[in-house]
């Protein structure tokens, strides 16, 4: 594994040396416009799996963000795809190996919390991993990180307290919550829902989690944002469906767009 990881590092160093990286998550491909753009296809990376989910482009783009070069990860893989969580991380750990420092990570989610609505963007302050397993399983990668990372604070707190600062000059209203994480792909029953809240979950969805374990495996630093696509099952007694999400997602991507077009050059 360690092989296929160095490999994709290096065919992505060829498009620049970013310490920022962003993974744009499901119908949030196109934010974060950059300037002088390289680009390469998940298919073009060895070593890289492939993206086999609508709304998510299956792009690594490196350019600027103001005066700093960033690497944007534009879509993303899941568990629920058929890919080992181990292979579901590969991404950021090559990202890890090219010298990023700093990850900024999205998703879609389902608000399980009555404080959220769909269009919220919520600060990640903490997770549950209920994915029935860990992409860390395994022999560990030492050149990565230690057998056994802490993750006490795995969303950065100062990170956090700078994105709330950024949001506050733009006028964007940014709530903070704890994300749960499920195999997918099919959607939580109602009673799933009523289970996690007991739990402390304030979000659910279907990613996140593994990147976020490789990412403090490896040292970087992680700030985590979703965006509230849907109340969760049963809170709103309709069902389901990824079109909301994709709409949704797409109806924020402006207001996420400026949001980090102005933060990321300040991490």
């Amino acid at each position: 594994m360690l092989a296929r990881i160095e490999h994709a590092a290096q065919a992505i160093s060829e498009l620049g040396k970013p310490e920022v990286a962003v993974v744009l998550g499901s119908g949030l491909s196109d934010v974060l416009p950059l300037e002088g753009v390289r680009s390469l296809s998940f298919g073009e990376v060895p070593g890289f799996p492939v993206p086999t989910v609508t709304g998510h482009a299956g792009r690594v783009e490196v350019g600027k963000v103001g005066d700093k070069e960033v690497l944007v990860q534009r879509g993303r893989i899941h568990y629920y795809e058929g890919y080992d969580l181990a292979e579901v991380v590969i991404p950021v750990r090559a990202y890890a190996l090219l010298g990023v420092k700093t990850l900024v990570i999205t998703n879609a989610s389902g608000g399980i919390s009555s404080e959220f609505h769909p269009g919220d963007l919520v600060l990640i302050t903490d997770h549950i991993n209920m994915l029935g397993g860990n992409p860390l399983r395994g022999p560990n990668l030492e050149r990565l990180g230690p057998r056994f990372p802490d993750m006490t604070a795995a969303y950065d707190p100062v990170l956090r307290a700078r994105a709330k600062e950024v949001a506050a000059r733009l006028g964007i209203e940014l709530r903070e919550g704890v994300y749960l994480a499920t195999m997918g792909p099919s959607y939580e029953t109602p009673a799933e829902i009523r289970a996690f809240q007991r739990l402390g979950a304030d979000l659910v969805g279907m990613s996140t989690v593994p990147e976020v374990i490789a990412a403090r495996h490896a040292g970087l630093r992680v700030l985590g944002i979703s965006c509230v696509t849907n109340y969760a099952a049963g809170l709103a007694g309709e069902p389901l469906s990824h079109e909301e999400v994709i709409e949704t997602t797409r109806r924020k991507a402006a207001e996420l767009s400026k949001l980090l077009t102005a933060l990321v050059p300040q991490l």
